[in-house]
């Protein structure tokens, strides 16, 4: 896990409530709850303890916390064990660690973030909530 500081230099704190359009350049990290729609060219962090129901756009998503709605990133997701996703996602690469719970339809490759429909180099990959292994990078 990135500490604060250069990685997240925004924190919405874990007593705030926001609701709306947010836009960032270099790195949020959310500990409270967010609904609305989320556009940066930075990473995204949810930790443990927030609650996030809105549509993503960023270069890279760190999950810990709970997600409901679609992502997209250019970089990469990683979903942690205590990951709770729900919303389709689409990225360059996936990392999903063991324990981590996803509902959705995923796809994943160089192609994924451009395309709608998924490109030729793109993997589509459906994986059931907790499903037992190691970290899997799907690439």
């Amino acid at each position: 896990m990135a500490e604060a500081g250069n990685d997240f230099p925004t924190i919405i704190g874990p007593d705030a409530v926001f609701k709306g359009e947010l836009t960032f350049e270099k790195g949020l990290r959310l500990q409270g709850r967010f609904e609305g729609k989320i556009t940066a060219t930075g990473r995204l962090h949810v930790t443990r303890e927030a609650k996030l129901q809105a549509d993503v756009e960023g270069a890279g998503v760190v999950i810990e916390g709970e997600v409901k709605g679609n992502l997209t990133a250019s970089d990469r997701v990683d979903l942690k064990q205590t990951a709770r996703y729900e919303g389709d996602l689409r990225a360059a690469k996936l990392v999903v660690e063991e324990g981590a719970q996803f509902t959705g339809h995923v796809t994943v490759g160089p192609a994924a973030v451009n395309a709608r429909p998924a490109g030729p180099n793109a993997a589509t990959v459906h994986r059931p909530a907790g499903m037992p292994g190691q970290p899997t990078p799907v690439k």
